[in-house]
């Protein structure tokens, strides 16, 4: 067991360095994860003999649950519905037709079956949405005419699409389906997907919003737990487990819930490690001695595909639209095949006997997608003057919070205080500041000129945040037992002797100092010692 635990631990240690090199060199990482899994790999020098695709298949399936719940659930509602019609008839028609054309060239050019075609076709057809935000967001590429949320919103949501008619091509080559099953089929997969996956997303929402915070770390693991379910409900049923993923996570993703960007963070990480764990299979599961039989069709079927078949896919959804000619190059140039199509590949290769191997067709595709295209999209975005300069790409994503420069003062009306009972507009408050609410009990208020302050109430005040601030030295003393500080009110210490002290730290407790505070032993003292 430590043996194999050391195996995997040296796995990810090299997986992050190589994360490190190919950042550098610009080559995207997921490369760098196939070469290190051919590395540990029966063909490779250390020889890790591992040929089971079946448990391939249930782990990138897993995998691939997070990575299309992360394509919905970091997919910024209110900057993809401005191009929402383009983006999903992309990801629904364009998938379609995208297929239908490499599936005549398979079949006419390389002499595949049609059901081989199709199936070809159907694997490819999709776009990968965790390279395509990988890229968007580690460059940080802003792009002309809402083109990143055209592309996000597309690549997040075209796998189910692809998924539905590999599973009916798979259905048709086994035989013994009648038309009405086929019907059936689609009917089942896209209506259980939308209908469970609207319903999760509603039950989610209840529970989150219900309890509001589970507890530190409790948000993500639920919402792991409803990711999961998300897939497994309706494709019990023959619902389309993908499409309901992708659902939850944009209706989660847009919602308004607890630790929001924490829980993008969280799943941009599992996608990562997913991402990592798709690849490095995919190289472990490859045969070098494979490829020779395969380097024609896969070099001839990836040209085809990237040159022409989504090029014309992308004019003919797109023109209608009247979108700029530089735009629909450069989306045609972003249809990254991934981990999706490496997933479906081995759901083919396991369901069907080919006569063409369509799994090392699709590994030397998606080696070929990721080298080139990964690797060019911020040159070509460039050359087609697609660059935003004056853009943040960070705003189509669900975790962007605008940056607001200001900061917020909190403080207490003692009884007594000069405030007490006093209106608003009676009071002169620090120049450039403005109440911004005010604290009685339980109760919230927004303050204006005639609110009137009572004992008791917590006023929080708004003003401009600083920039850069000089002169401002700042040391911690710790008030130890026996010092000169211990059982001390501050008006009782020098002032030469301490420093301006401008906060206490008791336990969890922060203290705004005054003259008649007692000094404690374990109090933590903040000071300015500018002289």
């Amino acid at each position: 067991m430590a043996f194999y635990l050391i195996i995997v631990a040296i796995v990810i240690f090299s997986c992050v360095f190589m994360n490190r090199i190919s950042n550098k060199i610009g080559v995207p990482t997921l490369l760098a994860f196939i070469g290190l899994g051919m590395l540990f790999g029966a063909g490779g020098p250390l020889k890790i003999g591992f040929s089971n695709y079946r448990l391939a298949e249930q782990i990138c399936t897993v995998a691939l649950i997070f990575i299309m719940f992360y394509g919905g659930f970091g997919t910024n509602w209110k900057q993809a519905k401005k191009v929402a019609k383009q983006s999903v008839l992309m990801s629904t028609l364009g998938v379609l037709v995208t297929a239908c054309i490499v599936a005549v060239f398979a079949h006419f050019v390389l002499r595949f079956s049609w059901i081989e075609s199709f199936l070809m076709g159907s694997v490819i057809s999709s776009t990968d949405a965790a390279s395509v935000f990988s890229i968007l967001r580690s460059r940080k590429l802003s792009l002309k005419y809402n083109t990143a949320s055209v592309l996000e919103l597309e690549s997040g949501s075209n796998d189910p699409v692809a998924y539905m008619m590999i599973a009916i091509f798979l259905a048709v080559y086994r035989g013994g389906i009648s038309g009405g099953e086929i019907a059936y089929m689609i009917f089942a997969q896209i209506v259980y997907g939308l209908a469970i996956g609207a319903g999760i997303s509603i039950l989610a929402l209840y529970v989150l919003r219900k309890v509001k915070s589970l507890g530190d770390g409790f948000n993500m693991i639920f919402i792991v737990g409803v990711a999961i379910a998300a897939y497994a409900v309706p494709a019990i049923i023959g619902g389309n487990g993908y499409l309901s993923t992708y659902i939850v996570g944009i209706v989660l993703g847009n919602a308004k819930i607890h630790d929001k960007s924490e829980i993008v963070h969280f799943f941009d990480g599992i996608t990562v490690a997913a991402q990592m764990l798709v690849f490095f299979l995919l190289g472990l599961l490859s045969e070098p001695v494979m490829f020779p039989g395969v380097l024609i069709p896969g070099i001839l079927i990836a040209v085809f595909v990237t040159f022409i078949a989504r090029p014309v896919t992308a004019f003919a959804i797109l023109a209608p639209f009247r979108a700029k000619v530089n735009q629909i190059l450069l989306v045609s140039w972003s249809g990254l095949r991934g981990a999706s199509s490496i997933v479906f590949a081995i759901s083919v290769f396991l369901g069907a006997t080919t006569q063409n191997n369509i799994f090392y067709i699709t590994f030397l595709i998606v080696l070929f997608s990721i080298m080139l295209q990964g690797t060019l999209l911020p040159k070509v975005s460039e050359k087609l003057n697609m660059i935003d300069e004056k853009g943040n790409v960070m705003k189509t994503f669900t975790d962007y919070t605008d940056e607001v420069p200001v900061q917020f003062i909190q403080f207490k009306i003692p009884e007594g205080h000069i405030w007490e009972n006093k209106i608003l507009r009676e009071i002169i408050l620090p120049p450039e500041t403005i109440a911004v609410l005010l604290q009685r009990g339980a109760e919230r208020i927004a303050p204006n000129g005639e609110t009137r302050i009572k004992a008791g109430d917590k006023i929080i005040l708004s003003a401009k945040t600083p920039g850069k601030v000089e002169g401002i030295e700042l040391s911690e003393i710790i008030v130890k037992s026996g010092d000169d500080y211990e059982n001390k009110k501050l008006s009782e210490i020098p002032r030469d002797a301490q420093g301006l002290i401008i906060m206490i730290r008791r336990g969890d407790d922060v203290i705004i100092p005054s003259g008649d505070i007692l000094l404690k032993q374990g109090d933590i003292l903040v000071v300015n010692d500018t002289e």
